[in-house]
């Protein structure tokens, strides 16, 4: 059995091959799934966005951006390990001093031909590889 939400803030939603209706409790429904795909979650504050993909029977992989909260739930749940977490931000801090010296070295690049650089030009420079999860 699994909780599903409707789409919006907090939503969850079960992928799978076979799902039935069990019971709907306020915004939430119960479902009875079996063979599951995939599971979307979406939490109400807009900090972690999820998507989990069967890869082989049981075995999947996460993907998306998880808030600092979520992460501590995905390693108490069991999801992932703390260790994971501890190497991928030793890894993130890594990356994080790589873009900062790329972004100053752009900016002093583009200070010399009288061009602005914004901030928001920085974010080309971030590799979809950082992502948390």
């Amino acid at each position: 059995m699994f909780p599903e939400r409707e789409q919006g803030p907090g939503a969850i939603y079960i992928e799978a091959a076979d799902k039935v209706t069990l019971k709907k409790i306020r915004e939430i429904t119960f479902v009875n799934a079996k063979e599951i795909l995939g599971i979307i979650y979406s939490s109400k504050s807009g900090n972690t966005q999820l998507r989990w993909r069967q890869t082989r029977r049981k075995s999947g992989k996460v993907n998306g951006d998880a808030s600092p909260n979520a992460l501590v739930n995905l390693v108490e749940s069991g999801v992932i390990t703390q260790e994971w977490v501890e190497d991928y931000l030793k890894y993130s801090q890594v990356q994080n001093i790589q873009n900062n010296k790329v972004e100053k070295s752009l900016k002093e690049n583009i200070q010399g031909t009288g061009q602005e650089f914004s901030k928001n030009e920085s974010f080309l420079l971030e590799s979809k590889n950082e992502r948390i999860i």
